[in-house]
């Protein structure tokens, strides 16, 4: 499930992209994108460790994310941590899986910006993996509210914006 979205013919969202490569996206708010993913990941995460206890890919994932956020690694160490934290769900299944992709997307925030809803969308699918199928909507509401209220003042617009645009470009893709 690839959830990047294009801007416009093809090309990506210049808010996600950061000002050193042509974008319009701030150091101090990619930052902030990178530590709210980290959130929506570590708060599932316990799915994760109650199946696969021994394998602390993904909660090492998560902690990179915050030490890039901090300046303290560098992005191709988050990279690294993030294929990781990929490897460590091809390994787990159900609510597991979730999270550990939850884990390798928020780390991957580094990298590419827009990687932010990815993580939180794994989550969601994370706790939603969880529950007998008569619980999941409610669950997975109940997660995006919880994620929502992690949001930074400062970069609330921007992820809720990319969010709506994601939602209608897929929206659109799936009724055409």
């Amino acid at each position: 499930m690839k959830f990047m979205v294009m801007h416009e013919k093809g090309k990506r969202d210049p808010r996600l992209i950061t000002v050193r490569r042509g974008g319009t996206l701030e150091g101090g708010q990619h930052s902030l994108l990178a530590i709210w993913a980290a959130a929506c990941a570590e708060h599932v995460l316990p799915f994760f460790e109650y199946d696969h206890p021994q394998d602390s890919r993904p909660r090492f994932a998560i902690e990179q994310a915050r030490a890039w956020a901090r300046g303290e690694i560098t992005m191709k160490q988050a990279r690294t941590a993030a294929f990781a934290a990929h490897a460590a769900a091809r390994n787990a299944s159900g609510a597991a899986k979730e999270a550990a992709k939850s884990a390798g997307h928020a780390v991957a925030v580094a990298h590419m910006a827009d990687h932010e809803l990815c993580a939180a969308a794994y989550a969601i699918r994370a706790v939603r993996a969880n529950l007998e199928v008569s619980l999941r909507d409610d669950a997975g509401r109940a997660e995006c509210q919880w994620q929502r209220a992690q949001l930074p003042d400062t970069i609330r617009e921007l992820v809720l914006d990319d969010q709506r645009m994601r939602n209608e470009k897929c929206w659109l893709l799936f009724n055409d």
